[in-house]
């Protein structure tokens, strides 16, 4: 009996097809509010030289206190890689070190995890950090379309292999770090020229700012 053609990997291949020709352009990204610069990746789990880069990634922000922005990008090659991915959505909602915590673990196990076991693997990460799994995984499908707008977002500026990774100020961004990222200090460099140039960053105005400032504008319309 022939296996039933998954309509969205084939929509991500031909995605992809017509995407090769573009150039990788993250212009239209930005840090998140508060930050002067991000590092910003599309990965995918099954990727291999994902998650040798998944570990520099990580030490590098701490070093440099700057914020991880993670993007969903499931290789339509790779047959478990955007169910993993929302599992780790999954995780995000319990709290994004969860999240983050799975994405590392699934990384450290990578060569041993298949289509068919992975969700053995979901369950052992789950016992061991005290999380309940519900009894069917995205029954309303809001986690995978989650994953399926980082895919998209991806597609739109360009990303063609995993890891693509970006060093975003709020003023710049650096040229893309593509697939194997193994000099630590290129990644640390990029983050210090980074900073260097980020402009400084208002901080947020508490509730009572707000209030007051509605109130003014209010004030003058009248």
């Amino acid at each position: 009996m022939r296996a039933p053609i998954n309509r969205f990997l084939i929509s991500l291949i031909v995605i992809s097809a017509s995407a090769c020709a573009l150039a990788a352009d993250a212009s239209s990204l930005k840090p998140p509010p508060g930050a002067k610069v991000a590092i910003v990746v599309f990965e995918d789990l099954q990727c291999l030289e994902c998650s040798r880069a998944y570990p520099v990634i990580w030490e590098a922000a701490s070093a440099h206190k700057v914020p991880v922005v993670l993007h969903d990008f499931p290789l339509p090659m790779h047959n478990w890689a955007f169910d993993a991915a929302v599992w780790a959505r999954y995780f995000d909602k319990t709290s994004v070190d969860k999240g983050n915590d799975f994405r590392k673990f699934i990384f450290a196990n990578q060569t041993q995890i298949t289509r068919d076991n992975l969700s053995q693997w979901v369950q052992k990460f789950a016992a061991g950090n005290q999380v309940s799994l519900p009894a069917a995984n995205d029954p309303d499908r809001k986690l995978s379309e989650l994953v399926k707008a980082d895919f998209a977002l991806g597609q739109r500026i360009g990303v063609e292999h995993t890891p693509t990774i970006w060093v975003i100020g709020n003023g710049e961004v650096s040229q893309p770090l593509v697939e194997e990222v193994k000099d630590r200090e290129k990644l640390g460099q990029l983050i210090d020229d980074m900073l260097s140039k980020a402009q400084p960053v208002s901080a947020p105005k508490s509730p009572a700012q707000k209030k007051k400032s509605v109130a003014k504008t209010q004030k003058k319309a009248s």
